[in-house]
Order: structure tokens, then sequence, then C-alpha cells
């Protein structure tokens, strides 16, 4: 048995569009763009009378994706959650980024929350967290 690379990370979202468009903003591409439903679907995600939307994004010439959903049917009842670095389960995505400095002043043009300001972590990187569309939580990682 071999794991070959890890293909996706699932995020679900109540704006698509608005979602989508922060991650295009960033600088990734769409890959596709889908909607799905069905007796299948139902059993591959444990769920009854599922209704899906769904982007792709990556990084031109990367293959591995963002994948963003939207939920039509089923809907999940506790709403938008707005978890911290340090709350338990998946808790963030790391963009390895050029010039740190620009992309975070992008953000915050954009009104997107900044943890911290960017901070040196030792002589191997600069980083900075970031709280995206829906509570999502990103690591901007600038290599020295």
């Amino acid at each position: 048995m071999k794991i070959n690379r890890i293909d996706h990370v699932s995020i679900n979202v109540n704006d698509l569009s608005n979602a989508k468009a922060f991650f295009l903003d960033l600088g990734l591409e769409v890959k596709a763009e889908w909607e799905l439903d069905g007796e299948q679907l139902d059993r591959i995600v444990g769920l009854h009378g599922v209704k899906t939307a769904c982007v792709g994004l990556g990084m031109p010439g990367g293959q591995t994706w963002i994948e963003l959903v939207k939920f039509y049917t089923p809907t999940d009842e506790n709403d938008i959650q707005q978890p911290f670095a340090n709350t338990l389960g998946i808790r963030h995505i790391c963009f390895a980024v050029e010039n740190i400095e620009a992309v975070v002043a992008k953000l915050k043009k954009r009104g997107t929350e900044i943890f911290s300001e960017i901070q040196q972590y030792e002589e191997s990187y600069k980083l900075c967290y970031v709280r995206g569309p829906e509570g999502i939580i990103l690591e901007l990682a600038e290599k020295l």
C-alpha cells in the first residue's frame, strides 16, 4: 500500500461565490465546477437528500485542490463557526507565498481579519495567520 499525494482539501461554505472570489483573489484558479445529488452521493457522504455545488481551486500548474462545497441540502443547523487556532480538529491551510507583506496588505484592504502581524520564525520563515470567509483560517508562509 502506498499513498501518492494529497488530492484535495474540502471546505464547506454557505456563500460559495464569496469564498470562490476570496481564493481567486489570492491567486488560485478554478480547476472545475459541478453540482451533485442523488442516492450514490448520499451513500458516499453518509447523509440523506444531499444536493451540493462545488468549486475546485488550485495553483496554476499544481495538482492539489481546495474544494469549496455548498450543501443546499441537508443544511448545517449550527451555522458558521468561528474556530480559534487552538480549536481541536483540522484547523488551517498553509499557503507558501512570495512577498508576504504585499499579500497581507492586500488582504487587509479587503477587510480580512489578521490574527497577528507578520512574525519571523527563526531564520527560516515569515508567518502570519488570517481568517478568510466563513471563519476559514489560513497561514501564510514566506520561506527566507
